[in-house]
């Protein structure tokens, strides 16, 4: 055997995974695709979020909440053994509501949400109190309030992937990059995976390949359903620190720059438009009539990786245990609990009963009736 455990997959999801299994002792080897590879680590938001996070599953908020609660614990001790800076910061995060239908619906979902959830800690906020928590923004005519969560926060998430990456290394890991994957074949002493630059065996296999993850599993018998959803972002030039808190698709970040997003398209192809910038432009500005001044200096889109539900799946082969799969579209906000909590539930035989909500099996219809 190569190792105790190979992570198929090193952005966010696979590597805080294999951090998490190398913590524990584990010999792990993670092979990574080409740079080009289709990867939502590399263009993604930000957000460490929890506010409308499974606001219909509460298995879902409470995981997004768990991990949310492990973050600064969880990044403190990566970023101190790798002596790296990330930036990231938690002072709560904002929904802008731009009618009273907004403010009407999300208040709505709030209160669905508190009903199974053991703390409160989402709150409306009406113009008034949004005025006086950002005193140094100028809000548009149409912004009525906002919906407040104390446990949000965000980072810079490609700081985040390189810090998990040599986490993993200080952590007695390996990282083999530009080596996709081709198969994984199940033996009678553990698996074999072929990959561009060799084979390699062992007894566990964490399959966290995003959307590439069903051509992996399938071929043998180990279905994992995942569908594309399409975003676009905007960035401005760096602005003087004006927006204090995080907002879903208005952020400024630690370097001064402004993020505006996402879209929400059923595309497979990495293009952006027009139109998309269009959309994001004019809902940030009616938000903050200031940022029209501003140049915008990139575009770009991703794809979030989404189960059926849009809650994550983490899931062991029944027909070849040892095999794994993790997939879920919050691996930012989710990453202190994959390397706390999903990892060694993989390692200790207790992922079905510690993280049963998050089972495949929930997809299987036939199983379920």
């Amino acid at each position: 055997m190569d190792a105790d455990v190979i992570v198929v997959g090193g952005a966010v999801v696979g590597a805080a995974l294999a951090y998490g299994c190398a913590k524990q002792g584990q010999e792990v080897i993670v092979l990574d695709g080409h740079d080009q590879d289709m990867r939502a680590a590399r263009a993604n938001f930000g957000l460490v979020w929890v506010q409308g996070k499974g606001s219909n599953a509460p298995a879902y908020h409470q995981l997004s909440r768990q991990s949310a609660d492990l973050w600064p614990g969880f990044l403190r001790e990566l970023t101190e053994t790798i002596g790296m800076q990330v930036d990231y910061s938690r002072p709560g995060g904002m929904i802008y509501c731009l009618s009273e239908a907004e403010y009407e619906t999300r208040e709505a979902l709030n209160k669905r949400t508190h009903n199974y959830v053991p703390r409160n800690d989402t709150r409306m906020v009406d113009r008034r109190e949004l005025e006086r928590m950002m005193p140094a923004v100028g809000f548009g005519p149409e912004v009525v309030g906002a919906s407040y969560c104390e446990a949000d926060g965000h980072v810079n998430p490609l700081q985040l992937l390189a810090a998990l990456q040599r986490g993993i290394v200080a952590a007695g890991g390996k990282m083999l990059f530009r080596n996709t994957v081709e198969s994984i074949e199940p033996g009678p002493r553990g698996f074999t995976v072929k990959a561009a630059l060799g084979t390699y065996a062992a007894p566990r296999v964490v399959v966290a390949a995003g959307l590439a993850t069903p051509a992996l599993t399938d071929p043998i018998g180990f279905k994992i359903p995942l569908r594309s959803e399409r975003g676009q972002l905007l960035v401005t030039e760096r602005l003087q620190p004006f927006l204090p808190y995080p907002g879903s698709g208005l952020r400024q970040t630690a370097d001064g720059t402004v993020m505006i997003g996402a879209t929400k398209e059923d595309a497979t192809d990495r293009g952006v438009t027009v139109a998309s910038a269009t959309t994001l432009a004019l809902r940030a500005t009616r938000i903050i009539p200031a940022l029209a001044s501003a140049q915008l200096v990139r575009q770009w889109s991703g794809f979030r990786v989404m189960p059926p539900d849009g809650c994550p799946i983490y899931a062991e082969s029944a027909a070849h245990p040892g095999l794994f799969a993790a997939a879920c579209h919050s691996g930012v906000t989710l990453a202190a609990v994959h390397a706390a909590i999903v990892a060694p539930a993989m390692l200790e035989g207790r992922l079905s009963t510690d993280l049963a909500a998050f089972s495949n099996g929930r997809f299987d219809v036939q199983k379920c009736a």
